[in-house]
């Protein structure tokens, strides 16, 4: 989804913590009658149900469940209902407030909420990462530093807003000012100029939004470790 911040020049940008704050205090994202709202990403069930069919698919292919670590999990509307399906659920995201609201309306013994900048702080250790339409708000530095970390969980879920088609990937924007698709590019984290290294690429999902919208695609990494 696409946000643009209004505020007054400035010769740096703002803090990706205060540009999310200022999302959801100002309802950017829509839905004013909810105290949270993350967006039609994690409310249209279009592209929500698609989503959990095909990650419940997955989480359910191991006789051992495995532990999950969401980066981004905003209004957990997506998250709840793969919970069950795991060991361990640790939900992350960068505003304490939306935090103070999941812990407060989410409850199961293995789900856990913790309030973290995934681009400066330490991860915490899980077999498998989910990453929701999350890395296309970043800039490529942010983008690269969360990278380095993700190098550590076994399996990666990672869904992005691209452009149909053809298309220069990892043009870098300003984080929080909008996502790439309004440059007609979109992330991939195997190309220039992070070059991800991964064992095995599965596509799980590709959604066309149609009226040249874009696609939102999810797509799973096998990493070496």
């Amino acid at each position: 989804m696409s946000t643009h911040i209004t505020r007054k020049k400035t010769k740096t940008p703002w803090p990706t913590k205060a540009v999310m704050e200022q999302v959801y205090a100002m309802k950017l994202w829509g839905d004013n009658s909810a105290e949270f709202y993350s967006g039609d990403g994690s409310h249209n069930p279009n592209i929500v149900n698609p989503y959990i069919s095909v990650v419940s698919e997955f989480l359910k292919s191991f006789k051992t469940p495995l532990s999950v670590c969401d980066l981004g999990c905003g209004d957990f509307n997506v998250g709840k209902t793969l919970v069950k399906l795991t060991k361990k659920y640790v939900a992350i995201d960068i505003v304490e407030d939306l935090i103070t609201h999941n812990k407060n309306n989410f409850n199961q013994t293995h789900l856990e909420f913790q309030c973290l900048d995934i681009a400066t702080a330490p991860l915490p250790t899980a077999d498998c990462v989910f990453l929701r339409q999350v890395l296309q708000h970043l800039s490529n530095t942010e983008i690269q530093r969360i990278l380095e970390k993700l190098k550590d969980f076994k399996y990666i879920i990672l869904t992005e807003h691209i452009p149909e088609g053809d298309f220069i990937p990892n043009i870098d924007i300003i984080s929080g000012q909008g996502i790439r698709l309004k440059k007609q590019s979109g992330v991939n984290i195997l190309a220039a100029p992070f070059n991800f290294k991964i064992k095995e690429e599965q596509e799980l999902l590709a959604i066309n939004l149609g009226s040249n919208k874009g696609v939102i695609l999810t797509t799973l990494y096998t990493n070496f470790t």
